[in-house]
């Protein structure tokens, strides 16, 4: 998986589907905020791609820009198209799966977790 951790330019404007590309074969990642109490990070998976299954200690919030991803939470698999967006619960197991082709935002919040 290409990771660029550079965040994103602030101030200026940008046209979100467009600062990631697809690359054949890849899932590919750029970073629009990167801070100690969460991250924003859009990510292009070309079709046939996975992200293996994993487990996060934080909230993870999906939003597809383009395409349409499946991804499983605890074994239910969720169907999401363009616009549409889900909460990855904290603790939970999940994959995603590229069927097709398809790009996404994912916010993870780190902090609230103190209680």
């Amino acid at each position: 998986m290409g990771m660029d951790t550079t965040e994103l330019e602030k101030g200026k404007a940008h046209i979100i589907v467009e600062i990631i590309e697809y690359i054949p074969n890849a899932i590919v990642s750029k970073t629009i905020i990167r801070k100690i109490t969460g991250n924003i990070t859009a990510s292009s998976f070309d079709a046939g791609e996975e992200l293996a299954e994993k487990i996060s200690p934080f909230d993870n919030y999906i939003q597809i820009i383009d395409g349409i991803a499946e991804i499983t939470i605890d074994k239910k698999k969720h169907r999401l198209k363009l616009g549409e967006g889900i909460i990855i619960p904290a603790h939970a197991s999940h994959i995603l799966n590229a069927n097709e082709q398809f790009k996404m935002i994912s916010t993870v919040i780190k902090s609230g977790y103190e209680d």
